[in-house]
């Protein structure tokens, strides 16, 4: 197939993450489409060759999976928030445990037991934390604030009636764009580095119902930020406001960066409780955004742990201490490290919180500081960002030479290389999981336990 030609062809399997294999009429080998489930009839155009294989872009859905159903929300589709919604909940755990099972077969060398796939036990409105962008829907269109359009790198989705959050996420966003058009002030544009609003944060918590509002804007202008204030404190919420903020970035990329935030009302973070422990998360600190499904992972670390008494354990890649915390009650001691300097101050503050003085936590790199951490732990349990641990972090790792690790993977493919080096330094995963904090998306959580031969 040549790049630029347009062509059909039936689904027959989805890889990971959501790489439909698409049979095309006529022609040997698959070609490679994003967001398509087995079983759909397609039309696409190719737009990349590599090395001899076709990759396209989805175009048109011809006819449907016999597995699909209609999407909950009215933005599926559009938005590049969720690709499953339109697959019932059953189906996507089938999907996605048969895709990280596959993968892991792979990577695994001798037996090993697979539990399965634990499910949400939230489908919808399950998200403590999101991330909205202002834009526009279309070149020179009115304001937007919402997510992403599917494919678009500037193009923004109003998603007013958002199905992974609850109402009061979508008040909030509502009242904010509302604001925000009514100012006169512009959106940042992302290409011309110019503009003032630029992002909306909110955070609430699903035990307590405290909610975080942060309004992110560069410094080219100045709205009435009290008038904004007073609207969010009007809203007919269920949840109660701890704390609205004003965030300043100027930075060029199209993240949320602090460059200095004010707090407009109240305090500026948010209690939430998990398994008895109750954790204060700010704005930027690492949470998982599932608070029901993370005590489900959590519960699944503590029983691969198994028995911490008087043992040393290390949370590396501790974010806000959640873990370390959870295991501390009947450990001797719990050490973290965490590169984030934010997150180790809230979880300093989380262990004083929950009265565990066997917690210590280190801000650094995992690389860098893991030579400074004085003493041999017993247990290692590694929760690393997406793209897994740098190799010389996991090769010092590996030399402690532990009875037992725990490894929690956002991202299975980032588990796989892994597991590669540490069964080769003397690992052998005993049993493997995945978690399920994503209802609507491709994105799962894999639990392994490795113990040393």
């Amino acid at each position: 197939m040549k790049k630029g030609q347009t062509a059909e062809g039936t689904v027959t399997a989805v890889e990971f993450p959501n790489k439909g294999q698409v049979q095309v009429d006529g022609e040997d080998g698959a070609v490679t489409v994003k967001n398509t489930i087995s079983g759909q009839r397609v039309r696409f155009s190719v737009n990349k060759i590599r090395k001899g294989r076709a990759e396209g872009r989805l175009l048109e859905v011809l006819e449907p999976s016999p597995l699909e159903t209609e999407p909950a929300c009215p933005h599926f589709g559009q938005c590049g928030g969720c690709t499953w919604q339109n697959l019932p909940y059953e189906e996507q755990l089938k999907m996605k445990e048969a895709q990280v099972r596959e993968m892991m077969d792979s990577a695994v060398k001798g037996d090993y037991v697979w539990e399965g796939i634990y499910p949400s036990p939230q489908k919808e409105a399950y998200r403590n934390k999101m991330e909205f962008s202002f834009g526009d829907e279309y070149k020179d269109g009115p304001m937007a604030l919402g997510l992403h359009k599917r494919n678009s790198f500037y193009d923004i989705v109003s998603v007013e009636e958002c199905r992974i959050v609850d109402g009061d996420f979508r008040k909030i966003l509502s009242c904010t764009r509302r604001f925000a058009a009514e100012s006169g002030l512009p959106y940042y544009h992302r290409m011309r580095h110019t503009g003032y609003f630029r992002h909306l944060l909110v955070r609430k918590a699903a035990c307590t119902g405290e909610i975080l509002v942060d309004l992110v804007t560069s410094t080219e202008g100045q709205a009435d930020l009290e008038a904004w204030k007073e609207a969010i404190l009007a809203l007919p919420l269920e949840g109660t406001v701890a704390g609205i903020l004003h965030t300043v970035n100027d930075s060029v990329a199209d993240v949320i960066r602090d460059e200095g935030t004010t707090v407009l009302y109240g305090r500026n973070f948010i209690y939430e409780k998990l398994l008895g422990l109750t954790f204060q998360i700010t704005a930027f600190s690492f949470f998982q955004t599932n608070s029901l499904g993370a005590e489900m992972l959590y519960e699944t670390v503590r029983r691969y742990i198994g028995d911490t008494k008087d043992k040393v354990i290390y949370d590396l890649y501790s974010g806000t201490g959640t873990i370390a915390q959870i295991l501390a009650p009947v450990a001797r001691k719990v050490v973290g490290v965490e590169i984030v300097e934010e997150a180790v101050e809230a979880a300093v503050e989380n262990a004083k919180l929950n009265g565990l003085e066997n917690c210590s936590f280190w801000a650094g790199d995992v690389l860098k500081v893991i030579d400074s951490l004085g003493e041999t732990p017993d247990f290692i349990v590694l929760d690393p960002p997406r793209d897994g641990v740098h190799p010389k972090a996991l090769m010092k790792i590996a030399d402690f030479g532990v009875e037992k690790m725990v490894y929690i993977a956002c991202k299975p493919t980032s588990l796989a290389r892994d597991l590669e080096l540490l069964q080769g330094r003397g690992y052998q995963v005993e049993r493997m999981c995945c978690v399920d904090l994503f209802p609507g998306t491709y994105h799962i959580e894999t639990v392994a336990e490795l113990k040393r031969k």
